[in-house]
Protein backbone atom coordinates (compact mmCIF):
# COMPACT_ATOMS: atom_id res chain seq x y z
CA UNK A 1 0.00 0.00 0.00
CA UNK A 2 1.07 3.90 -0.43
CA UNK A 3 0.92 5.94 2.95
CA UNK A 4 0.32 9.07 3.13
CA UNK A 5 1.54 11.40 6.30
CA UNK A 6 0.94 15.28 6.96
CA UNK A 7 3.02 18.39 7.70
CA UNK A 8 -0.09 19.84 7.88
CA UNK A 9 -0.60 24.03 8.44
CA UNK A 10 -3.79 25.86 9.89
CA UNK A 11 -5.59 28.36 8.63
CA UNK A 12 -7.66 31.28 9.66
CA UNK A 13 -11.01 30.11 8.78
CA UNK A 14 -13.94 32.97 7.52
CA UNK A 15 -15.95 29.85 6.68
CA UNK A 16 -17.24 26.20 7.37
CA UNK A 17 -17.30 25.92 3.48
CA UNK A 18 -13.52 26.68 3.47
CA UNK A 19 -12.39 24.48 5.86
CA UNK A 20 -14.52 21.90 3.79
CA UNK A 21 -12.20 22.80 0.45
CA UNK A 22 -8.82 22.30 2.31
CA UNK A 23 -9.48 18.89 3.59
CA UNK A 24 -10.84 18.14 0.09
CA UNK A 25 -7.77 19.48 -1.42
CA UNK A 26 -5.49 17.62 1.05
CA UNK A 27 -7.38 14.67 0.11
CA UNK A 28 -7.97 14.49 -2.92
CA UNK A 29 -3.93 15.74 -3.46
CA UNK A 30 -2.86 12.18 -1.30
CA UNK A 31 -5.70 10.07 -3.32
CA UNK A 32 -4.07 10.97 -6.71
CA UNK A 33 -0.85 10.18 -5.72
CA UNK A 34 -2.11 6.34 -5.08
CA UNK A 35 -2.25 7.05 -0.87
CA UNK A 36 -4.59 4.33 0.76
CA UNK A 37 -4.08 5.65 4.12
CA UNK A 38 -3.36 9.14 5.03
CA UNK A 39 -2.67 10.26 8.54
CA UNK A 40 -3.17 14.18 9.84
CA UNK A 41 -1.54 15.12 13.37
CA UNK A 42 -2.61 15.98 16.68
CA UNK A 43 -4.65 19.44 17.37
CA UNK A 44 -4.73 19.91 13.85
CA UNK A 45 -8.82 20.03 14.31
CA UNK A 46 -8.18 23.54 16.66
CA UNK A 47 -7.93 25.94 13.02
CA UNK A 48 -11.74 25.66 14.15
CA UNK A 49 -11.90 27.28 16.43
CA UNK A 50 -11.27 30.55 14.23
CA UNK A 51 -14.86 29.96 13.00
CA UNK A 52 -15.85 31.75 16.00
CA UNK A 53 -13.84 34.74 16.23
CA UNK A 54 -10.40 35.63 17.65
CA UNK A 55 -11.27 36.38 21.24
CA UNK A 56 -12.76 32.45 21.33
CA UNK A 57 -9.79 30.93 18.89
CA UNK A 58 -7.08 32.96 21.40
CA UNK A 59 -8.89 31.65 24.80
CA UNK A 60 -7.83 28.16 25.88
CA UNK A 61 -11.07 27.06 27.61
CA UNK A 62 -13.36 28.95 24.90
CA UNK A 63 -11.33 26.83 22.11
CA UNK A 64 -11.57 23.42 23.31
CA UNK A 65 -15.48 23.85 23.59
CA UNK A 66 -15.25 25.76 19.97
CA UNK A 67 -13.73 22.62 18.10
CA UNK A 68 -15.55 20.08 20.43
CA UNK A 69 -18.87 21.65 19.44
CA UNK A 70 -17.85 20.70 15.70
CA UNK A 71 -16.24 17.48 15.64
CA UNK A 72 -20.15 15.93 14.21
CA UNK A 73 -19.76 17.67 11.24
CA UNK A 74 -15.89 17.12 11.49
CA UNK A 75 -17.04 13.16 11.40
CA UNK A 76 -19.48 13.36 8.55
CA UNK A 77 -17.12 15.65 6.55
CA UNK A 78 -14.27 13.33 6.80
CA UNK A 79 -16.76 10.19 6.23
CA UNK A 80 -17.75 11.76 3.07
CA UNK A 81 -13.42 12.29 1.92
CA UNK A 82 -13.00 8.63 2.83
CA UNK A 83 -15.76 7.13 0.83
CA UNK A 84 -15.51 9.70 -1.97
CA UNK A 85 -11.57 8.98 -2.70
CA UNK A 86 -11.66 5.32 -1.27
CA UNK A 87 -8.91 5.90 1.04
CA UNK A 88 -8.11 5.32 4.82
CA UNK A 89 -7.95 8.48 7.19
CA UNK A 90 -6.65 9.13 10.12
CA UNK A 91 -8.07 12.87 10.84
CA UNK A 92 -6.64 15.04 12.97
CA UNK A 93 -6.74 15.25 16.85
CA UNK A 94 -8.93 17.39 18.87
CA UNK A 95 -9.85 18.33 22.29
CA UNK A 96 -13.43 16.51 22.89
CA UNK A 97 -16.13 16.72 25.81
CA UNK A 98 -18.76 13.69 26.21
CA UNK A 99 -20.31 14.93 29.29
CA UNK A 100 -19.55 16.38 32.67
CA UNK A 101 -16.03 15.39 32.50
CA UNK A 102 -12.76 17.52 31.08
CA UNK A 103 -12.07 16.55 27.33
CA UNK A 104 -9.86 13.84 26.03
CA UNK A 105 -7.52 14.24 22.87
CA UNK A 106 -9.47 12.33 20.05
CA UNK A 107 -8.17 11.09 16.34
CA UNK A 108 -10.71 9.44 14.90
CA UNK A 109 -10.18 6.62 11.70
CA UNK A 110 -12.29 6.69 8.65
CA UNK A 111 -12.15 3.73 5.96
CA UNK A 112 -13.59 3.83 2.53
CA UNK A 113 -17.20 1.22 3.40
CA UNK A 114 -18.22 4.27 5.92
CA UNK A 115 -16.33 2.60 9.11
CA UNK A 116 -15.50 5.06 11.86
CA UNK A 117 -13.56 4.78 15.23
CA UNK A 118 -11.40 6.77 17.50
CA UNK A 119 -8.51 6.44 20.03
CA UNK A 120 -8.30 8.60 22.84
CA UNK A 121 -4.69 9.82 24.13
CA UNK A 122 -3.06 8.18 26.81
CA UNK A 123 -0.57 9.68 28.63
CA UNK A 124 -0.83 13.87 28.74
CA UNK A 125 2.07 16.27 28.21
CA UNK A 126 2.89 18.83 30.86
CA UNK A 127 0.90 21.82 28.94
CA UNK A 128 -1.56 19.32 28.74
CA UNK A 129 -2.33 18.71 32.44
CA UNK A 130 -1.09 21.96 34.31
CA UNK A 131 -2.43 24.24 31.40
CA UNK A 132 -5.06 23.19 29.51
CA UNK A 133 -6.37 20.14 31.62
CA UNK A 134 -7.07 17.98 28.85
CA UNK A 135 -7.97 14.54 30.23
CA UNK A 136 -6.74 11.02 29.67
CA UNK A 137 -9.28 9.00 27.55
CA UNK A 138 -10.93 5.07 26.61
CA UNK A 139 -8.03 2.80 26.37
CA UNK A 140 -6.13 1.52 23.19
CA UNK A 141 -7.89 0.08 20.44
CA UNK A 142 -6.10 -2.02 17.94
CA UNK A 143 -8.32 -1.84 14.87
CA UNK A 144 -8.11 -4.85 11.97
CA UNK A 145 -8.78 -3.16 8.70
CA UNK A 146 -8.48 -3.63 5.07
CA UNK A 147 -5.06 -2.56 5.07
CA UNK A 148 -3.71 -4.67 7.96
CA UNK A 149 -3.84 -4.11 11.93
CA UNK A 150 -3.45 -0.38 13.00
CA UNK A 151 -2.56 1.08 16.12
CA UNK A 152 -2.48 4.90 17.33
CA UNK A 153 -0.06 6.64 19.75
CA UNK A 154 -1.05 10.21 19.88
CA UNK A 155 2.42 12.49 20.26
CA UNK A 156 3.55 11.69 23.78
CA UNK A 157 2.13 8.07 23.77
CA UNK A 158 4.68 7.03 21.15
CA UNK A 159 7.53 7.80 23.70
CA UNK A 160 6.20 5.04 26.66
CA UNK A 161 7.53 1.68 25.03
CA UNK A 162 4.41 -0.43 27.13
CA UNK A 163 2.21 1.42 25.22
CA UNK A 164 3.91 0.47 21.88
CA UNK A 165 4.31 -3.17 23.21
CA UNK A 166 0.14 -3.23 24.12
CA UNK A 167 -0.18 -2.94 19.94
CA UNK A 168 2.48 -5.23 19.29
CA UNK A 169 0.10 -7.44 16.97
CA UNK A 170 0.06 -3.88 14.63
CA UNK A 171 1.42 -3.64 11.07
CA UNK A 172 1.51 0.08 11.47
CA UNK A 173 0.91 2.49 13.79
CA UNK A 174 0.36 5.56 13.45
CA UNK A 175 1.64 8.50 15.61
CA UNK A 176 0.30 12.29 14.64
CA UNK A 177 2.18 14.98 16.52
CA UNK A 178 1.96 18.23 17.48
CA UNK A 179 5.72 19.42 18.79
CA UNK A 180 6.37 23.22 19.53
CA UNK A 181 10.21 23.21 19.26
CA UNK A 182 12.59 20.72 17.41
CA UNK A 183 13.50 18.81 20.30
CA UNK A 184 9.64 17.94 20.93
CA UNK A 185 9.63 16.83 17.33
CA UNK A 186 13.10 14.52 17.79
CA UNK A 187 11.85 13.10 20.60
CA UNK A 188 8.18 11.75 19.40
CA UNK A 189 10.20 10.65 16.68
CA UNK A 190 12.81 8.71 18.15
CA UNK A 191 9.54 7.03 20.17
CA UNK A 192 7.80 6.55 17.26
CA UNK A 193 11.62 4.82 15.39
CA UNK A 194 12.01 2.84 18.28
CA UNK A 195 8.34 1.57 18.44
CA UNK A 196 8.77 0.05 15.14
CA UNK A 197 12.41 -1.72 16.09
CA UNK A 198 10.43 -3.05 19.15
CA UNK A 199 7.58 -4.19 17.40
CA UNK A 200 8.98 -4.74 13.65
CA UNK A 201 6.49 -2.98 12.43
CA UNK A 202 5.68 0.32 10.49
CA UNK A 203 5.35 3.59 12.12
CA UNK A 204 4.18 6.64 10.44
CA UNK A 205 4.40 10.21 12.27
CA UNK A 206 2.85 13.16 11.24
CA UNK A 207 3.05 16.98 12.39
CA UNK A 208 1.33 20.12 13.13
CA UNK A 209 3.57 22.97 11.34
CA UNK A 210 4.00 27.01 10.87
CA UNK A 211 2.99 29.83 13.68
CA UNK A 212 -0.64 31.18 14.69
CA UNK A 213 -0.42 33.73 16.35
CA UNK A 214 -3.83 33.77 17.03
CA UNK A 215 -3.60 30.16 19.41
CA UNK A 216 -2.16 29.65 22.66
CA UNK A 217 -2.15 26.24 22.30
CA UNK A 218 -0.76 25.95 18.69
CA UNK A 219 1.08 29.03 18.90
CA UNK A 220 4.59 27.81 17.23
CA UNK A 221 4.81 23.94 15.34
CA UNK A 222 8.05 22.21 14.75
CA UNK A 223 8.10 18.60 12.83
CA UNK A 224 7.25 17.06 9.14
CA UNK A 225 5.95 13.70 8.04
CA UNK A 226 7.76 10.62 8.41
CA UNK A 227 7.55 6.74 8.13
CA UNK A 228 9.65 4.08 9.41
CA UNK A 229 10.69 0.60 9.95
CA UNK A 230 12.64 -1.68 11.87
CA UNK A 231 16.20 -0.99 10.55
CA UNK A 232 16.29 -4.87 9.38
CA UNK A 233 15.65 -7.27 6.49
CA UNK A 234 13.50 -5.94 3.81
CA UNK A 235 14.20 -2.62 5.45
CA UNK A 236 16.24 0.57 4.63
CA UNK A 237 19.30 0.32 6.70
CA UNK A 238 18.52 3.46 8.62
CA UNK A 239 15.13 2.31 9.24
CA UNK A 240 13.66 5.64 7.36
CA UNK A 241 10.92 4.41 4.49
CA UNK A 242 10.55 8.23 3.85
CA UNK A 243 10.94 11.67 5.75
CA UNK A 244 9.96 15.27 4.75
CA UNK A 245 11.33 18.67 4.66
CA UNK A 246 11.29 20.03 8.09
CA UNK A 247 8.11 22.34 8.75
CA UNK A 248 7.56 22.82 4.96
CA UNK A 249 3.80 21.45 4.59
CA UNK A 250 2.63 18.92 2.24
CA UNK A 251 2.23 14.53 2.14
CA UNK A 252 5.09 13.10 2.41
CA UNK A 253 4.67 9.31 1.05
CA UNK A 254 5.83 5.69 0.97
CA UNK A 255 5.25 2.35 -0.04
CA UNK A 256 4.33 0.05 2.93
CA UNK A 257 4.65 -4.05 2.41
CA UNK A 258 2.41 -6.09 5.22
CA UNK A 259 4.51 -9.04 3.59
CA UNK A 260 8.16 -7.66 4.51
CA UNK A 261 6.37 -6.74 8.27
CA UNK A 262 5.42 -10.67 8.53
CA UNK A 263 9.34 -11.51 7.47
CA UNK A 264 11.11 -9.38 9.31
CA UNK A 265 9.25 -10.61 12.46
CA UNK A 266 9.42 -14.29 11.65
CA UNK A 267 13.27 -14.21 9.85
CA UNK A 268 14.69 -11.10 10.65
CA UNK A 269 18.72 -10.42 11.71
CA UNK A 270 16.93 -9.78 15.36
CA UNK A 271 13.91 -10.88 16.92
CA UNK A 272 13.27 -7.56 19.00
CA UNK A 273 9.31 -8.74 19.24
CA UNK A 274 9.76 -11.99 19.83
CA UNK A 275 12.73 -11.46 22.30
CA UNK A 276 10.71 -8.99 23.81
CA UNK A 277 9.84 -11.66 27.28
CA UNK A 278 13.35 -11.97 28.01
CA UNK A 279 13.87 -8.77 29.60
CA UNK A 280 11.22 -9.86 32.59
CA UNK A 281 14.10 -12.28 34.54
CA UNK A 282 17.10 -9.75 33.71
CA UNK A 283 15.31 -6.55 35.02
CA UNK A 284 14.71 -8.73 38.30
CA UNK A 285 17.75 -9.30 38.79
CA UNK A 286 19.63 -6.04 38.64
CA UNK A 287 22.40 -6.30 41.37
CA UNK A 288 23.98 -2.49 42.89
CA UNK A 289 27.58 -2.31 42.85
CA UNK A 290 29.66 -0.43 44.36
CA UNK A 291 33.46 0.61 43.50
Amino acid sequence: MKVATAAYDLDWLDSWTQYEDKLDRWVSEAAGQGAELLVFPEYGAMELSTLDGAEVAGDLERSIRSVSDRMGDVQNLHTRLAKEYKTHILGASAPVLEGPGRPVNRAELYTPEGGQDHQDKQIMTRFEREDWDIAPGGALKLFDTALGKIGVLICYDSEFPLLGRALQEADLILVPSCTEALSGYWRVRIGAMSRALENQCVTVMSSLVGSNEWSEAVDMNTGTGGIFGPPDTGFPETGVLAEGQLNKPGWTYAEVDLSAIAHVRADGRVLNRSHWAEQDSRVDSVTLCRL
